[in-house]
């Protein structure tokens, strides 16, 4: 994160205020334009081995999902918007989401079977505040992805180390599993997934 821009904005403010500023990334945390900082080069690097993974299974499977690149994801009733560093969609779901045509949001969980997040120096957004909007929306599973170990050690332990928190709905609450080091992945989504957490934060080796 770099700076937050002083003045409350609401939800529609900020989509008006997107295209005139595409050249730097802005989210919408509680009505306040947050501008984001660019993703360093192993942030990139795993985000781009799941997102080929990701897509891989898709296409195998035949399934009813894209990962597309710029979407809005908007907690309903919320003066918030998201830009999920990895969002898998679900087109069967479209048809229901009133925004998604002319302007790229989505605002219902059964559009979005998987959201990653890949922590950067603002840990505690995707930590705290997109864990629980994720969650309050009923996105059915949302991985937190902490290459540089930056959370809090409640989360990724002490010593701090590299971890995937890997967090399912279950009765309307996030459950979560800790991945690290040689782990596989488990996930209900994509129950098929082949790969360790290692081989996430290697995938520029």
């Amino acid at each position: 994160m770099i700076q937050t821009l002083p003045k409350v904005t609401t939800f529609d403010e900020f989509v008006e205020f997107l295209p005139e500023n595409s050249g730097v990334r802005y989210e919408l945390h509680n009505g306040n334009i947050i501008e984001m900082a660019q993703p360093v080069g192993d942030h990139e690097e795993s985000k781009g081995f799941l997102t080929v993974k990701l897509s891989g299974l898709i296409d195998r499977l035949d399934l009813p999902y894209l990962i597309p690149n710029q979407v809005i994801v908007r907690p309903e009733g919320k003066d918030s918007g998201y830009f999920p560093d990895i969002l898998v969609m679900n087109r069967a779901n479209l048809p229901n989401e009133p925004r998604w045509k002319k302007e790229s949001i989505l605002s219902q969980g059964a559009s979005i079977p998987l959201a990653i997040e890949i922590v950067s120096t603002n840990w505690r957004d995707d930590y705290y505040l997109k864990f629980a909007d994720y969650e309050e929306m009923g996105i059915a599973e949302y991985w937190i992805i902490d290459y540089a170990a930056l959370g809090g050690r409640n989360f990724i332990g002490n010593p701090k180390q590299p971890t995937i928190l890997v967090c399912n709905l279950v009765d309307g609450e996030y459950q979560i599993r800790k991945f690290q080091n040689s782990d596989r992945l488990i996930s209900q989504v994509f129950s098929e997934l082949n790969f360790t957490v290692n081989q996430i934060f290697q995938a520029g080796i």
